[in-house]
């Protein structure tokens, strides 16, 4: 991971191998980043995606391999450095997968731009789902 911070947003740079979602928190911590939105593009060839299913009350992971375009890459980070990350990603026939990032390995580069926000949002457990959610 390369990056440069200019004010209040920080321009990273993720290289062959990388993992996405590590680099980030690396990057949260190594900044002391309490609140920020993160938006980003790049290449993967293997992820991991899924959604909540909220009768089973449990993550439903799926697993993508092969070469894959970052469609589309957004989140928040919040205190105590907890990610929140989408991605969607295509395939070389348009085929795009997503859902809640939980990991990604870099395979060409990503490019990921965190602009960090002034404030601070604490999560909580959510009784109802186990989920940890925004608490103001």
């Amino acid at each position: 991971m390369d990056y440069r911070r200019y004010n209040d947003t920080c321009i990273v740079r993720l290289d062959p191998g990388e993992e996405i979602v590590a680099q980030l928190s690396r990057l949260a911590e190594r900044e002391g980043i309490g609140l920020a939105e993160i938006n980003g593009l790049g290449a993967v060839d293997d992820f991991t995606v899924g959604v909540f299913d909220k009768n089973e009350k449990r993550f439903l992971p799926n697993r993508f391999q092969g070469a894959y375009e970052i469609v589309s890459l957004h989140g928040t980070i919040t205190q105590g450095r907890h990610l929140h990350l989408h991605m969607s990603a295509g395939d070389r026939d348009g085929n795009v997968r997503g859902g809640h990032l939980t990991r990604a390995t870099v395979s060409i580069t990503a490019e990921i731009v965190v602009r960090v926000i002034d404030g601070r949002v604490e999560r909580r457990q959510d009784e109802t789902w186990g989920l940890y959610l925004m608490d103001f």
